[in-house]
């Protein structure tokens, strides 16, 4: 594997790519608009949009025809599976996939994982993740009459309580449902670890990457988990769900599906007609991340994986220099509560995605005056409910600012500078 070139992925990068996302033109107020909504969805390039055009106006058709259009839409959606097999660290492309979003299948094969539960048997969810990796595994239970575990988190730095998981995996464990990363804390998860512990008692593990993916190279074949969801729209892509699983998991597993749908996979799990032109888009936004880490690592002729490890290499050492400009610009904000690892040294353990509370600003007018300033950022719990219904963070829970690698310093500036407006007011 080629390795990041000495310049690497610096704020000049940043400025050179953010040319590439015509969304980050927008104007509000007369002022150029900082995006730090982006754990909610971010912008995409505008060779994404571009993909989804040119399917729509010139390959439109089902798939399976025999007929021009019909076969070259066969021929990009054989290509996605295996842009996306590469996304995720896997071989085999007929083990992607494709659907309207991570939660819809998520909930899919819940309900297929079900139909393999028998009564005494177990769970385990956390209160950190987002709400589609447990109620859908939650209500499963509750329709097989199992008992479903919660793992809880730390009450200091809010990362996963590894201690606690370990005490409730036993023998009558099924399945181990768990986030990579917390889309309210920033924290990374030791899923490796989990996955291993998980597997010594015989139980399944279904991965949450959606939070993942925009900083970090998913590996399934490293983690060694058994199920891995995530959704394109969270890195740089369109609205499409993607779903990883090993193939003689899929192959085995019986799926809800009309008759005609066959026992074959990928065809077997992909309900009824996709999004063809999302999957186009999936398709470019993967590609668009592998072109970024062939120009870091100066190897025009890198494979896909390599290319996106040297992006996500590159990508990641930026985004730390954010985290730490933004944590220490925090700091002297008198009032401000990070909601998670907030320590500089420790950047390794989180990605760029912070959740703040002030003492006297109120979540939902901090959220609405930066966004008077042309500032967007998310207001509430992000689906991670159980997270902020425990801390007592309910109904206004907390703002959420997410750096991606389209972001930059001066942004950063601009944003302390407006939060220390807004709370010398109060």
């Amino acid at each position: 594997m080629s390795t990041i070139n000495e310049h690497g992925y610096t704020l000049e990068s940043a400025q050179n790519y953010r040319q590439q996302f015509p969304g980050l033109t927008r104007m509000e107020n007369g002022q150029p608009v900082a995006f730090f909504d982006g754990p909610a969805g971010t912008q995409v390039p505008q060779r994404v949009a571009d993909a989804m055009s040119h399917y729509l106006l010139h390959l439109n058709a089902n798939h399976a025809g025999l007929f021009a259009t019909s076969v070259e839409t066969d021929r990009m959606l054989h290509e996605a599976h295996q842009a996306f097999a590469d996304f995720v660290g896997a071989t085999n492309g007929d083990e992607i996939i494709f659907g309207q979003n991570m939660t819809s299948l998520t909930f899919s094969f819940s309900r297929a994982l079900a139909r393999t539960w028998n009564p005494g048997d177990e769970i385990i969810v956390t209160a950190l993740d987002h709400d589609a990796n447990i109620s859908p595994w939650v209500l499963a239970a509750r329709d097989a009459q199992i008992k479903v575990q919660q793992v809880k988190f730390s009450e200091t730095d809010f990362t996963l309580d590894l201690e606690d998981f370990a005490s409730k995996l036993g023998e009558r464990t099924r399945l181990v449902a768990v986030g990579c990363a917390s889309n309210a804390t920033g924290g990374i998860n030791p899923v490796k670890r989990i996955a291993e512990m998980a597997h010594k008692v015989g139980a399944l593990v279904y991965l949450d990457a959606v939070h993942y993916g925009p900083h970090g190279l998913i590996d399934v074949a490293d983690w060694n988990c058994d199920f891995l969801a995530c959704s394109a729209y969270k890195f740089f892509g369109p609205h499409i769900g993607i779903l990883w699983g090993r193939q003689e998991h899929l192959e085995s597993l019986e799926a809800y599906q009309v008759r005609p749908a066959g026992d074959q996979i990928p065809g077997k799990w992909m309900t009824g007609t996709q999004s063809f032109e999302s999957i186009a888009g999936g398709l470019a936004c993967v590609d668009y991340l592998a072109d970024l880490g062939r120009d870091l690592a100066d190897g025009a002729t890198l494979n896909r994986r390599d290319a996106l490890a040297a992006a996500f290499s590159g990508i990641s050492s930026y985004e730390q220099e954010l985290s730490r400009h933004l944590i220490l610009g925090l700091r002297e904000i008198d009032g401000i509560k990070i909601w998670g690892i907030d320590d500089p040294e420790r950047l390794d353990e989180r990605f760029p995605t912070f959740s703040i509370t002030h003492s006297k600003v109120k979540t939902p007018c901090l959220a609405e005056e930066l966004s008077q300033r042309g500032i967007y950022v998310w207001h509430g719990n992000y689906y991670a409910l159980e997270f902020t219904e425990h801390l007592g963070l309910e109904p206004e829970g907390m703002v959420r600012i997410g750096l991606v690698h389209y972001n930059t310093i001066a942004e950063i500036d601009r944003l302390m500078m407006a939060i220390k407006s807004i709370v010398a007011d109060v």
